[in-house]
């Protein structure tokens, strides 16, 4: 163990220490620190900049004592000196032998964390990220001459955000109107779904479904393949050039054109793919009459579904128009405060998402990630400070049924997500996240919304509606609840359940391919599918309580990669 000297009583030694420090999500003091018991250390806060604040702290040598006995404690066990047993060495002897300096050291550093922690939750400072340390004194002597620990930590905290009067705040918002096309549409989905795939025995043409095989080539060797691929012709979801290719083919014929590749390892390279279609279906579509009202819903007369049809679109003209007024209220409140963002946290954020990416070299998208983190940082300060002023809660139902609602957007059931995300100490995150949407929907709540037509429009609903509305509307697509979708008019369903039942077997294979470049966009849905995409990700007939989806536009990144400054914020 080499030793570190002293030879002046005061010396200048740069540390940089990481330590994360746990600090409450919403407002107050963490549990973990309120129970500290050890005594105060001395700490003067100096202001550098509005994110940016410079701690001074001194350790009496009582304070440090501890540390000095457990560093003493810890050398001694670590060492062979002649004559003593290893762990037995006496503080003189190690003082003679290695040097006091190297005690103070190992004690220091494992001290200085607990010190810092101190001095922050003295100073109600809310730090973002690491401190940049400095220990400027160091206790030489014993007793109470020794002299003390001094030490100056730089760090980024939360900027002070001056919030306005949300009730000044007004936007305009587009009508609810449904139209009578709005409905033909509706029931032109409706009776695609309900359609009946046929083969055909002729050349393919736009809008066939056709079962095919990729091979993907570059400068001659394979790169990649996939066989059974369902795709509708025309709707340009896979490579460029493959509906060209495929027009006029017929079964068994083999095609080949030169592509860009979307994605996987070759992306942005220039690929020769061969396709070959094996077979070619047309969707039969019944016929709008009241058999068909009756076999796609509960109802007996075209009429009858119609109007059910009507009342969803309103449903989702409705949930559009709360999704509107929630991001301009949001974008106004933005315009309207300032928020500084630490440049220290946002350079680490792009750095460590380009890392990710391993792009980092490349200029332009790193000018994109740096705006979007820097939005969304500042999305997150803004509904920080909201969800304090309004002294926002998160009850642990809240929490649950948000947890319930992201688990399928990772693959897992709500137990499983909510067991991986305890372990990997993401909870508080949730709890921010939580109160970040509530805060926004208490914003939304003031705010004077008026639509195109001059009428003020009502987002309001009671709180229990707005947290089932909030979970809900994150869930995906496919989570639907049939209490969200009108169990009593279960047209919808029915014919999800059909189209799923006829395709089951001609889609399955796509879905393995995801990862090879060739077959990237195969992963995209048929037609009838990419038909419903848009509804989907809107997912429009979830609710009509658009206050509670307000919250939404808190969640960033998951967003944009940028939202993992969540994870350097916490």
């Amino acid at each position: 163990m080499s030793a570190v000297r002293f030879g002046v009583a005061r010396v200048s030694w740069h540390l940089v220490v990481a330590i994360t420090l746990e600090h409450d999500l919403i407002a107050g003091t963490p549990d973990h620190l309120k129970t500290w018991r050890t005594p105060a250390v001395k700490s003067d806060v100096e202001t550098l900049n509005p994110t940016r604040v410079k701690l001074t702290v001194e350790v009496s040598y009582a304070e440090l004592k501890p540390s000095l006995d457990k560093a003493y404690k810890s050398i001694a066990g670590q060492v062979s000196v002649p004559g003593f047993r290893r762990g037995k060495v006496p503080a003189r002897i190690i003082d003679q032998r290695f040097g006091r300096g190297t005690v103070i050291q190992e004690a220091v550093n494992d001290a200085l964390p607990g010190f810092y922690q101190q001095a922050v939750q003295e100073s109600s400072v809310r730090p973002l990220g690491q401190p940049e340390v400095e220990i400027t004194e160091v206790p030489l002597g014993e007793g109470k001459d020794a002299g003390e620990l001094k030490f100056t930590a730089e760090v980024d905290v939360r900027p002070t955000i001056d919030l306005p009067d949300f009730s000044t705040i007004a936007v305009t918002v587009d009508d609810v109107e449904v139209t009578d096309a709005d409905v033909d549409a509706k029931l032109e989905e409706l009776r695609v779904r309900f359609g009946t795939l046929v083969p055909v025995d002729r050349a393919v043409q736009t809008d066939d479904t056709v079962s095919l095989d990729l091979r993907a080539e570059i400068d001659g060797e394979l790169i990649d393949s996939a066989d059974g691929i369902t795709y509708v012709v025309g709707i340009g979801t896979m490579l460029p050039g493959l509906d060209e290719a495929l027009e006029g083919a017929t079964i068994d014929e083999e095609r080949s054109f030169t592509t860009t590749l979307a994605g996987g390892e070759h992306k942005g390279e220039t690929a020769e793919v061969t396709v070959v279609v094996k077979a070619v279906k047309v969707r039969e579509l019944p016929d709008l009459d009241d058999d068909f009202a009756q076999l796609a819903s509960e109802f007996d007369t075209v009429e009858e579904l119609r109007t059910d049809l009507r009342d969803k679109a309103e449903d989702e003209a409705v949930f559009r128009q709360g999704v509107q007024a929630r991001d301009k209220v949001l974008e106004a409140l933005l315009e309207q405060v300032e928020i500084p963002v630490p440049d220290g946290v946002v350079e680490d954020e792009v750095h460590r998402h380009l890392e990710n990416e391993s792009r980092l070299e490349d200029d332009e998208h790193r000018a994109e990630v740096t705006e979007e983190t820097r939005r969304v940082l500042r999305t997150q300060f803004l509904l920080d400070a909201v969800a304090e002023a309004e002294e926002v809660t998160v009850a642990q139902q809240e929490l649950i049924e948000y947890i319930v609602a992201q688990a399928p957007a990772y693959g897992m059931d709500p137990n499983s997500f909510a067991q991986a995300m305890d372990q990997a100490g993401q909870v508080p995150a949730l709890v921010q996240e939580v109160a970040r949407r509530k805060a926004l929907a208490a914003v939304l709540e003031k705010a004077v919304v008026t639509d195109a037509s001059g009428n003020t429009v009502d987002l309001g609903d009671d709180e229990d509606d707005d947290a089932e509305a909030s979970a809900e509307a994150d869930a995906p697509a496919a989570e639907e609840k049939p209490k969200r979708t009108r169990a009593k008019k279960p047209a919808a369903d029915a014919a999800d359940d059909a189209s799923a039942a006829e395709d089951a077997g001609e889609e399955k294979p796509k879905r393995t391919r995801a990862k090879k470049p060739a077959a990237d966009a195969a992963d995209e849905a048929p037609a009838e599918d990419a038909a419903e995409a848009p509804e989907a990700e809107e997912k429009p007939k979830r609710t009509r309580k658009p206050k509670a989806e307000a919250a939404e536009a808190a969640g960033s990144a998951e967003a944009a990669e940028g939202a993992e400054a969540a994870g350097t914020q916490s």
